[in-house]
């Protein structure tokens, strides 16, 4: 098990933070797996500075995909026009 740190903005920190947002979407940069503790840290991308909030969350379910990958459910230029919805189940 691992601990990741990574930034948030502050509207989506505060929709975590109030439990209203369960998921995150994020580029494929780093290695996180179940069990993991994503520490998410609040950032102002205005200030570009850290505003001293953060809180922790540990990892359930990761899916990983290419653009690509998901073209075996919709085609393509569907994904370009309308795009990916992430659906957070309760």
């Amino acid at each position: 098990m691992q601990t990741i740190e990574k930034k948030v903005w502050p509207e989506y920190f505060q929709q975590i933070l109030e439990g209203k947002k369960t998921f995150e979407v994020r580029l494929n940069d780093f290695e996180i797996e179940e069990g993991d503790t994503l520490v998410l840290r609040e950032w102002d991308p205005a200030t570009k500075n850290y505003t001293g909030r953060h809180l922790s969350r540990t990892v359930g379910y990761v899916g990983k995909w290419k653009i690509d990958d998901l073209t075996k459910f919709w085609p393509r230029e569907e994904i370009d026009r309308k795009g990916i919805q992430v659906i957070s189940l309760k």
